[in-house]
């Protein structure tokens, strides 16, 4: 069983006790969580529903396992002989959630 859903702007391939890393979700840990807008569902791996444009009546349910930082990624300006330098760095959040069932 595989399922494609969408979690902050990017579309995840998921099974059954997959653990997975998605953008920041405002939930706290051990939170249960439901993906309802399916893109592809298939139950046996023979039948595979796709959606127009999402699956009707099939669901993700997710437990939220950590959250996160990722590492620096350091952003750097620099314009030549105009005394201009500029370094700032940034640190995205991520959430792991452990997928339960596709239903």
């Amino acid at each position: 069983m595989f399922a494609v859903i969408t979690a902050g702007g990017k579309q995840h391939i998921v099974r059954e006790g997959q653990v997975l890393s998605v953008e920041k979700i405002d939930l706290e840990v051990g939170a249960p969580m439901t993906f309802e807008a399916l893109l592809v569902a298939s139950d046996d791996g023979a039948t595979v529903k796709v959606g127009t444009p999402i699956v009707k009546d099939a669901k993700v349910t997710a437990i939220v396992s950590e959250h996160g930082r990722a590492e620096k990624v350091s952003i750097i300006k620099y314009k030549p002989k105009t005394r201009y330098r500029r370094n700032v760095g940034h640190r995205q959040p991520w959430t792991k959630i452990t997928i339960q069932s596709i239903a």
